[in-house]
């Protein structure tokens, strides 16, 4: 290992050390926010690796966080809780292999499109099914503090980033970078590009459900609507692509500002919030396409920094 990755690590390890040891020196608002912001660093790390190589835009994260919870609401009465956690992710790994043979050979905005209806379509599926059986939601058994929900979360948070480190130092790394260049010329150079893109693909869909069952006890109650919520997936996709997809941990510093507006702009104008959603848009593609690390980098190096982690 180089003495930068050395650094970097060390750097990690801190970071992580100080993240579960957060909620013994904040209030409990500051948890609250915390355990938000730890949510929303797996989700929008783990839809980066996948989305980050490969460019391809994906807003299915609301339906395997839904299957997600689901899996807990349902699961509850036969199985225990933190079995079901990683059930949900084998779940979630099998039906994204699934979804990526099916439709990986799509690009561009029929690929977003497709991954959009996905979450509405899986929605329109289980509202369908309750109203059939007369079941309008599923009340949860169990309950934790919001401590609890948050160091799971930070834990998953920390298994996201060892995958994503792994991956970047792999072959399926290297030939992801590859198709997210050019995929035709990945192509001929003998890189099977659907086996990889479906590979990657599995990740966000198994974290997404995991985080889902996660966080299920902390609704106390489901429905489709909260469940598979599509602003889910592009607060997601927002968050990532403000903190930028080029390093690891680029999703994060996006994560965290947004977060925070997020809530002000929910507790003082609830109706606004997607105004928000609209005008980080428009921040991404015409200020910072490569997200604040991009901005970052640039910056580094003008100023002789060179090109770092």
């Amino acid at each position: 290992m180089k003495s930068q990755e050395y650094k970097s690590f060390g750097t990690a390890l801190v970071l992580l050390v100080i993240a579960i040891l957060l909620p013994w020196f904040v209030g409990d608002f500051a948890v609250t926010l915390a355990v938000n912001m730890a949510m929303f660093t797996v989700l929008a790390t783990s839809w980066a690796l996948f989305s980050g190589p490969t460019h391809y835009i994906s807003l299915a994260t609301a339906a395997f966080f839904g299957l997600g919870t689901y899996t807990t609401g349902l699961g509850l009465d036969h199985l225990p809780y933190w079995f079901l956690i990683p059930l949900a992710g084998v779940l979630g790994a099998l039906i994204a292999g699934v979804i990526g043979l099916a439709t990986l050979r799509l690009s561009g905005v029929y690929f977003v499109i497709f991954t959009l209806g996905l979450a509405e379509m899986t929605r329109q599926i289980i509202t369908f099914v309750q109203n059939a059986t007369g079941q309008k939601g599923i009340l949860i058994s169990i309950w934790f503090e919001e401590a609890t929900f948050y160091w799971m979360l930070v834990a998953l948070a920390a298994l996201i980033f060892l995958v994503g480190w792994l991956i970047g130092r792999s072959r399926l790394g290297f030939a992801l970078r590859i198709i997210g260049d050019d995929e035709e010329v990945a192509r001929h150079s003998g890189i099977n590009t659907a086996l990889s893109k479906v590979l990657l693909f599995m990740i966000p869909g198994a974290v997404a459900a995991m985080t889902g069952a996660i966080m299920a006890p902390r609704y106390g109650y489901i429905e489709p609507l909260i469940a598979f919520t599509p602003m889910l997936s592009f607060q997601v996709v927002i968050m990532a692509l403000l903190g930028g997809t080029g390093r690891l941990w680029g999703p994060l510093v996006g994560v965290i500002p947004f977060s925070i507006l997020w809530e002000i702009l929910s507790a003082s104008f609830p109706n606004q919030t997607t105004l928000l959603l609209g005008l980080s848009f428009l921040v991404i593609v015409y200020l910072l396409p490569q997200g604040f690390v991009g901005l970052l980098l640039k910056i580094k190096a003008r100023f002789g920094g060179g090109r770092g982690y």
